[in-house]
């Protein structure tokens, strides 16, 4: 494969839920229930197929997380096919994300979890300014590792956000 194809992002519909079905099972180690594609197809601009000329390669899929009295965004998950890796296609569907957080202005960071073995993916996220903050024992169930790292891009420290709230007051 060489970088001169065409990256394109589609939407995910219930006419191609059963492609983002499909791909996740071969991309990822870990099964997703009904309920994550039933939620992915709620989301809107958060979930994105990537098409390499054309064929259906990758796909990204976040929901918005208020927990710890921030807002933050999920990545829930972000992968494409093996042979189709190193060709900037996860670059295309990262950049789309962070973009809808700085267009919104209102996330404190966004974040994710990976498997504590998958250099190829820690080593992607800290190249576009992630850092590992936290590890999380047995995050995984029927995988080894079972261990994740969280990945964490912040846009505003936590005592931004609270100046900034009480300014708004």
């Amino acid at each position: 494969m060489t970088r001169g194809g065409r990256t394109e992002l589609g939407d995910i519909t219930p006419h191609n839920i059963k492609q983002l079905k499909r791909l996740n099972q071969v991309v990822f180690p870990v099964t997703y229930n009904d309920k994550f594609y039933k939620d992915v197809l709620e989301v809107g601009e958060l979930a994105k197929l990537a098409y390499y000329n054309d064929i259906v390669v990758g796909a990204v899929c976040c929901r918005v997380d208020t927990s710890e009295n921030q807002r933050r965004l999920y990545i829930m998950t972000l992968g494409a096919l093996a042979p189709y890796r190193r060709l900037g296609i996860g670059t295309v569907m990262l950049e789309h994300v962070l973009n809808i957080c700085e267009k919104d202005g209102n996330y404190d960071n966004v974040f994710l979890h990976v498997q504590v073995n998958n250099e190829g993916a820690i080593k992607f996220y800290e190249k576009h300014g992630f850092e590992i903050v936290e590890e999380k024992k047995n995050y995984y169930k029927r995988i080894e590792p079972a261990d994740a790292y969280v990945l964490q891009k912040t846009f505003r420290e936590k005592s931004q956000t609270k100046q900034a709230d009480s300014k708004q007051s």
